[in-house]
């Protein structure tokens, strides 16, 4: 058996008495040893979560068949919204990128040193600056520009949205991609486009947080990953990290310490959401250890 060959299994329902026992009992009876369990209640809203993932070495129900089987005994009897994933299906990542290097070179990186269990079928860019370090990983580089007015973004996007249907893109980062995406390509990849924003959220929404860090006089600054919605840095967050300032900093000094935390927020992120440890709930992340 590969170490990887696994089922993991993510839901939410109405908590009640009994979910655990049938949830592992559904598995146990079928030949399936747990290697992975956590749950959490959330008593203001009465919801129940959890993640257990399985080997399937000797597992009675068939791979394909799993998600059927849990769908016809449970979700109606608990009222269960679920996702169910395999731990030896590499996820395909995108990662799109404006002209800042660190977090694509930081993504990379992990990526080249196995922390990262994906594939990356493309690097896709708004410009053609960073197109040698997608060549130095070896890793296709697609260019699309987007007018100053802003009138080929539809077609733009068109042709990009086909390329990753193409490429069998699970999900998208971006790594400091300086546009903003269209509700379609939202819609298209629901909680599947991750974007980093260089601001602890919800302080300093949009453009140039650094700054207006600088005017507000605050103390620390930081950095948020979080999944893209169709209202601006507002999406579910994923995770987050803080770095302290003095009344000495600069914009620019802002932003060159920014930079480090960036890169850590965004890699830490996409690792929480490559090992399906993430479970969005009314525009928050629940996030499994």
């Amino acid at each position: 058996m590969k170490e990887k060959d696994t089922a993991i299994l993510l839901f939410h329902c109405p908590d009640r008495l009994g979910i655990v026992t049938e949830i592992t009992k559904f598995i146990t009876d079928n030949n399936g040893n747990i290697v992975y369990l956590d749950q959490y209640v959330d008593k203001l809203d009465h919801m129940f979560f959890m993640r257990v993932e399985w080997e399937l070495d000797n597992f009675l129900i068939p791979a394909d068949k799993i998600s059927e089987y849990f769908d016809t005994l449970y979700c109606k009897r608990f009222d269960i919204s679920f996702h169910l994933y395999f731990g030896n299906v590499k996820p395909r990542m995108a990662i799109f990128v404006s002209k800042m290097s660190h977090c694509l070179y930081d993504l990379l990186a992990r990526y080249n040193a196995g922390e990262l269990n994906v594939e990356i079928p493309c690097i896709v860019s708004n410009h053609e600056d960073l197109r040698y370090v997608a060549e130095q990983f070896g890793i296709p580089y697609y260019v699309w520009s987007i007018n100053k007015d802003w009138s080929n973004k539809q077609e733009v996007e068109a042709a990009e949205m086909q390329m990753l249907r193409d490429l069998k893109v699970n999900f998208i980062v971006l790594a400091r991609y300086m546009q903003i995406i269209s509700d379609e390509m939202i819609a298209s990849y629901p909680n599947r486009i991750i974007n980093i924003h260089h601001s602890f959220l919800p302080a300093f929404v949009g453009a140039k947080p650094y700054h207006q860090a600088y005017q507000r006089g605050v103390k620390i600054i930081g950095a948020t990953s979080h999944y893209v919605t169709a209202e601006l840095d507002a999406g579910p967050i994923i995770e987050q990290d803080v770095v302290r300032i003095t009344h000495k900093d600069t914009p620019d000094s802002l932003a060159l310490k920014g930079k480090d935390l960036e890169k850590i927020v965004l890699s830490r992120a996409v690792k929480k959401h490559v090992e399906r440890k993430v479970l969005t709930y009314k525009n928050k992340t629940i996030i499994f250890s």
